[in-house]
């Protein structure tokens, strides 16, 4: 991901509508605080966008954006 796209898609969830809490983005994945999970997966990729160890957090990035879309 480059540091346009994560900026690009910081930008989107600033501008989403807030979902309902909590969100399930899997079976596995239960998020309960919005504004902490994307401060928690916005900071590794601002500090590093392309590092292969971000991948995770896009993947759940992702998934919240869908649910929010879809909803």
């Amino acid at each position: 991901m480059t540091p346009t796209q994560v900026s690009e898609l910081e930008e989107w969830f600033k501008n989403a509508p807030r979902p309902d809490m909590p969100v399930f983005l899997n079976a596995a994945v239960q998020v309960t605080d919005y504004d902490l999970f994307l401060e928690s997966h916005f900071i590794p990729l601002r500090t590093k966008p392309d590092a292969k160890i971000n991948a995770p957090i896009i993947l759940r990035l992702q998934q919240m954006k869908l649910i929010i879309e879809s909803n």
